[in-house]
C-alpha cells in the first residue's frame, strides 16, 4: 500500500467504521443506562427536580475549596488538560474544516500559535498525571489497564497531530498524517467500552443526583 493508498483508506473506510463503532458504542451505552430506571418517588416533592438537576450541572462543574487543598495537583492537571483538548479538538483549523465538512458547522479558528501552545501544555499535562499516577501509592494500587489505555488513547493523537504538523519524524508528510488520523479513531473506537465515556455520562450523572436533592427540596 502507498502513502496515498494509506491516506486515503484511512480517511475513507477507517473513519467510517470508527464512526459507526462510536456512534453506536454511545447509543447502546445510553440505553444501558436510561434502561436501568429508577422508582418513582412517592414522597411529597419540596421542590424542583429540574432546578436542582441544573443547578448541580453547574456547581459540579467547579472544584470547592476543600478538593482543591486536598487534590491540588490532580484538579490543576485534570483541568488544564481535559480544557487544552477540547480546545485542540475544537479550535484548530483543519479540525473545523472536517466538522464543516461533515457536519456543515463552522467558526472562527484560533491562531496556530496558540493551538501549538495550548496542544505542548496538554501534552506534559497528560505526562505528569501518569507520572502522577505512578508514583503515587494509593492510585498506583488503584489503577487498573483501563486506566492507562484511556490515558494513552487521550495523548497519543495530541503527539501524533503535533508530530504531523510540524512534520517531525523519518515518515513522509502522508504517512504522519494517516497515522495521526489512525490515532484518532483508535479513540472513538475506545471510547464508548471505558472510562472515557464519563466526557459524556458525567452530566447525566450530576443531573440525576441535582434531582433527586431538588425534588427533596435540598441542594445537592
Amino acid at each position: 500500500m502507498t502513502e496515498t493508498e494509506l491516506l486515503l483508506w484511512v480517511r475513507g473506510p477507517a473513519l467510517q467504521v470508527a464512526t459507526v463503532i462510536f456512534l453506536v458504542g454511545v447509543a447502546v451505552r445510553f440505553i444501558e443506562i436510561l434502561m436501568l430506571g429508577r422508582q418513582k418517588d412517592l414522597a411529597e416533592a419540596r421542590g424542583s427536580a429540574l432546578a436542582g438537576g441544573l443547578r448541580t450541572i453547574v456547581t459540579r462543574s467547579v472544584p470547592d475549596r476543600g478538593t482543591i487543598q486536598r487534590s491540588t495537583f490532580n484538579v490543576v492537571a485534570g483541568y488544564v488538560f481535559h480544557v487544552g483538548f477540547f480546545v485542540v479538538l475544537l479550535f484548530f483549523a483543519p479540525h473545523i474544516l472536517l466538522f464543516h465538512e461533515v457536519l456543515g458547522l463552522n467558526w472562527p479558528a484560533l491562531p496556530t500559535p496558540v493551538i501549538d501552545a495550548t496542544t505542548v501544555v496538554t501534552i506534559i499535562a497528560l505526562l505528569a498525571v501518569l507520572v502522577h499516577r505512578v508514583l503515587h501509592p494509593v492510585m498506583r494500587f488503584l489503577s487498573r489497564f483501563q486506566d492507562y489505555l484511556a490515558w494513552l488513547v487521550t495523548i497519543l493523537p495530541l503527539v501524533t497531530g503535533y508530530l504531523a504538523f510540524h512534520r517531525v519524524g523519518v515518515a513522509p508528510p502522508p504517512t504522519l498524517i494517516a497515522i495521526h488520523i489512525l490515532s484518532v479513531e483508535l479513540l472513538m473506537v475506545v471510547f464508548p467500552f471505558t472510562k472515557l465515556m464519563h466526557a459524556v455520562t458525567l452530566f447525566m450523572a450530576r443531573y440525576y443526583n441535582g434531582a433527586i436533592a431538588g425534588y427533596k427540596g435540598v441542594k445537592s
